[in-house]
């Protein structure tokens, strides 16, 4: 399943795709539907913008491998699927990969399993608040430990299953990446994307990490909070709609 918003009516060239994760801490209780306000701000900006949804720890298949799999389906199907429902209205030629929270791990982890494959569709992966490092998810115990519950455990009981899953192994990632984070973050500290930015730039990617003062954990996917106008803008510079930075 996944919901699609399209700019509006009137504009000449086709819109660039954003595939867009939720987050929730890949729980069950925390589905699609609230990542519908940043969907339809950033339509409204020009860009079309596919939720898809995904299995989660408490439903049948969830955790781990199945919301993986899930996730690694949507971004590789995706594109098709949309330019066919969408004909001539959505170029999925190079694409922006993006997720909130748990959704920006999924899409810096999605982007990952990338490596050595052909993807020229994908442009730029945008983490938003994501939880950058699985195993300091763990050790932080954030969320009240669901990076245990998605995983089975943690790092030091199963530490190949994190070394496939968290997307601080597999650094960096075979596009451009920016990590937006809150300075007043209380559910994924800065921390996270600084360390990911650092490290992904120390091995030769591009990766950029922009701080907000006074920005939480979900005024960063709010349209009507301060915040908002500096995340929607670095949307419109990846996709070539705004500024570049």
């Amino acid at each position: 399943m996944a919901d699609l918003w399209l700019p509006p009516g009137g504009t000449t060239a086709p819109a660039r795709l954003v595939v867009f994760l939720h987050g929730g801490f890949w729980r069950a209780a925390y589905d699609r539907r609230h990542a519908g306000p940043v969907a339809e701000a950033l339509s409204a900006a020009g860009l079309a913008v596919c939720v898809p949804e995904y299995r989660r720890v408490g439903q049948p298949g969830g955790g781990w491998p199945g919301t993986f799999d899930d996730v690694l389906a949507a971004v590789r199907q995706l594109p098709a699927l949309v330019s066919e429902a969408a004909a001539g209205r959505v170029t999925t030629g190079r694409m922006i990969l993006a997720g909130h929270s748990a959704g920006g791990h999924l899409a810096l982890w999605a982007a990952a399993q990338e490596i050595g494959l052909a993807r020229p569709d994908l442009l730029t992966v945008v983490s938003l608040a994501g939880v950058c490092d699985l195993a300091a998810c763990h050790r932080l115990r954030l969320g009240q430990d669901a990076a245990g519950e998605l995983m089975g455990g943690g790092p030091e009981e199963l530490p190949d299953r994190y070394q496939l899953a968290d997307p601080m192994a597999a650094i960096p990632a075979p596009a451009s990446v920016i990590l937006v984070h809150g300075l007043a973050d209380d559910r994924v500290p800065w921390q996270q994307s600084g360390a990911y930015a650092t490290a992904a730039s120390a091995a030769g990617g591009q990766a950029r990490c922009v701080l907000l003062p006074d920005a939480g954990h979900f005024d960063v996917i709010d349209p009507l909070s301060p915040a908002w106008p500096a995340v929607q803008a670095e949307f419109l510079s990846a996709s070539g709609l705004g500024p570049t930075s």
